[in-house]
């Protein structure tokens, strides 16, 4: 009995010691950054700013909700009290943050020169370590080529448009008995839908599609959650779906290769015809991709999801919310621009300086934009929609590949809804998590509109 106790009195205290030791770890990680004064460099030097509590940094503050089309609590109080670019911790992760775009500019423009890509390492989690997201250097290059050569070859094939164009009609037709529609849902299927097949050639009535999307719902929100892994956490069921999307895609990569084996064995016409219709998706062109890994290609798939399915949705929500409450924009239709600066879509990049920094908010900054409070579409009648003080997409090596497809993507679906329905807002309001989301979905009620009104 002796040895037992005393062999279990040494476990525990081997067990007290590595909680200690990773306390420690981590409160010495918080506090490092105060004992150097943030280092000495350029971009740190005299920085203010808070560190917040031990651990969570002010983690819970940047969470803090907050309508979309105000920069939030957080960054109005930070940037009162300390300037436009200041010093937090988030994320587990010292971190300065930007407000400034003439910095934000600098720092876009001198990627993997003086700056580097860099999320929190839960992040990372999440997102896996090849995606293209969080890649840097030579890696991030190959990458960011292949995404460029699938865009360009998209762009330029009609079956692309076709594919928007009739997703878009079955999305609408199935409004005809609704009197409402919650718009977020229907704008994540049509943007899902589409990107789905241009990806993975998937239909919306495969049963792989639901189980895809099931699990994009689920990952997306934990993707920027608080980054505690313990099982039924955001963040742990984000990574759990992640797992499983992988899984997924492996599968549907494994079954093309075979097919693909079988057509070249016995290529009949029906065939060859069956190959032409599959070389319009990314992965019949990711497949003959030499240069990137087996883990790569999967990441880039799901990448590929991500970006053209998410944020253009949002995009999409946005526009007819703001549409609503503007009926002389409604009419004229410039709004896409207006949308994703007012809607503060993208909330924040991440960059490191070989130091942490984080900048946003620069879209509702009144002195770089006169009414910034308002949703003003003709202020991009004389503004430059190419600068500085807008970067929606991002910039430098990291502005996004798909941008203008995604543009196309909201333009013939408005096309559409707008020369087929009359809709109105149910007043809901877009919040900020600091991902953007409509409380209640955006619930639109619509009337189809008579031919002769269309």
């Amino acid at each position: 009995m002796a040895a037992v106790a005393a062999l279990s009195g040494f476990w525990v205290v081997v067990f007290v010691g590595i909680v200690v030791g990773l306390l420690l770890s981590l409160i010495l990680n918080h506090f490092h950054p105060l004992l150097l004064k943030l280092g000495s460099g350029p971009v740190t030097t005299n920085l203010k700013g808070s560190f917040g509590w031990p651990l969570l940094g002010e983690t819970l503050k940047f969470l803090k909700p907050h309508h979309s089309n105000s920069p939030g609590s957080f960054l109005q109080d930070h940037c009162s009290r300390y300037g436009k670019v200041f010093r937090t911790h988030l994320f587990f992760s010292p971190t300065i943050v930007s407000c400034d775009p003439e910095l934000n500019y600098f720092i876009l423009q001198n990627e993997g020169k003086l700056f580097q890509c860099s999320y929190p390492k839960p992040i990372h989690g999440i997102l896996g370590n090849v995606s293209m997201l969080v890649a840097v250097g030579d890696t991030h290059k190959r990458l960011r080529n292949v995404a460029l050569s699938l865009v360009t070859i998209t762009k330029s094939k009609p079956e692309f448009l076709h594919d928007i164009e009739r997703t878009a009609i079955q999305i609408l037709d199935s409004w005809k008995d609704k009197p409402q529609v919650i718009f977020c849902e229907e704008a994540r299927k049509f943007t899902f839908n589409v990107i789905v097949k241009q990806v993975l050639g998937l239909t919306p009535e495969e049963a792989v599609t639901t189980k895809i999307l099931e699990d994009f719902l689920t990952f997306m929100r934990g993707l920027i959650s608080l980054p505690i892994n313990i099982p039924g956490t955001p963040y742990a069921r984000a990574v759990k779906a992640r797992s499983r999307i992988s899984s997924t895609v492996k599968a549907i990569i494994e079954e093309r290769r075979n097919n693909n084996n079988n057509y070249n064995d016995g290529d009949d016409d029906e065939n060859s015809e069956k190959r032409r219709n599959r070389n319009s998706d990314f992965l019949e062109i990711l497949l003959c991709v030499d240069n990137l890994s087996e883990d790569e290609k999967v990441s880039f798939v799901l990448d590929s999801l991500l970006g053209g399915y998410e944020t253009t949705s949002l995009l999409m929500a946005m526009v007819v919310h703001f549409l609503a409450h503007s009926p002389t924009a409604l009419q004229q239709l410039k709004v896409i621009n207006e949308a994703l600066r007012f809607g503060n879509v993208v909330k924040f990049v991440h960059r490191k300086a070989l130091k942490d920094v984080k900048f946003r908010a620069v879209h509702l900054d009144p002195s770089l934009h006169a009414n910034a409070d308002e949703f003003h579409p003709w202020r991009w009648e004389s503004q430059e929609q190419t600068c500085k003080k807008f970067t929606p997409f991002g910039g430098g090596s990291r502005s996004c590949p798909g941008s203008e497809l995604a543009k196309v993507e909201v333009a013939f679906f408005l096309h559409h809804l707008v020369q087929n329905f009359r809709t109105e807002d149910d007043e809901d309001q877009p919040m900020a998590y600091p991902y953007v989301e409509f409380q209640r979905g955006l619930v639109l009620n619509v009337e189809p509109l008579r031919a002769d009104h269309a």
